[in-house]
């Protein structure tokens, strides 16, 4: 049991994360811009505030939700904030990438800043955020969303080497495509969800649940010696040729 902050809560991983930590018998604070999506959680276990991720007073409130529930403390915080854009730079023009660049990167680094300057003040706590594998990985059309995602990679690094030493540990978990809402751009068709997976070692591409449990995994039960890392949830794409 524990209080946690999920920022973007409403996602498909957010909603099976959630359901996780509230089996559990955890309370939970969820940052959303959908909130129809979570109506169906206990109110006794979860909080919701809606807004924009990128706002920091709409954050800083959720984070003092959280301490609140927690009995002044905060457990772990995961950022689950994402888009999906998928053009080459000749396609795209500046407000669409300083877009991606702010729904990506910029919100987590409104969440890392908030919610770190709270938990310094409670002894410390976890925090979560997702990148990709194309944070990692060179791949077509991906040069807007691979900057966004490269950029919260190296933020993870440096975050957890500033807080190695406040009780604050600081990871990411960089899937591949996934099953959800976000990647039915390729999902839904046949023709490139299996050119996708073509590129991926394992043949086949995440579930939801599987990036849930990961992260869940780093909030609540992964050592306390593991900071600064990414985990990559690609099926083998970033590091294995078959």
């Amino acid at each position: 049991m524990g209080s946690f902050l999920i920022v973007g809560g409403s996602s498909d991983i957010g909603l099976l994360l959630t359901k996780k930590l509230v089996d559990e018998g955890s309370k939970v604070t969820l940052l959303v811009r959908d909130e129809e999506r979570v109506s169906g959680f206990p109110v006794e276990f979860v909080e919701v505030f809606v807004g924009d991720a990128n706002d920091e007073s709409v954050v800083l409130e959720a984070v003092r939700a959280c301490l609140s529930s927690g009995d002044g403390a905060i457990d772990g915080v995961a950022h689950l904030v994402g888009s999906f854009a998928v053009r080459p730079p000749h396609a795209m023009n500046r407000e669409a990438f300083d877009e991606v660049i702010a729904t990506n990167l910029t919100s987590a680094f409104v969440t890392l800043s908030v919610a770190c300057k709270q938990m310094l003040r409670s002894g410390g706590g976890r925090v979560v955020f997702t990148s990709s594998v194309a944070g990692s990985l060179g791949l077509v059309n991906h040069e807007a969303i691979s900057a966004a995602k490269g950029g919260v990679e190296s933020m993870v690094r440096s975050a957890a080497a500033t807080y190695s030493k406040r009780g604050i540990r600081v990871n990411a978990v960089a899937p591949g495509l996934t099953e959800t809402r976000l990647s039915r751009p390729i999902t839904s068709s046949e023709a490139s969800k299996d050119a996708a997976i073509g590129m991926i070692p394992l043949k086949r591409i995440n579930t939801a649940g599987e990036v849930a449990s990961t992260i869940h995994w780093l909030l609540t039960a992964a050592p306390d010696n593991i900071t600064g890392q990414v985990f990559h949830l690609d099926g083998g794409m970033s590091n294995v040729r078959s």
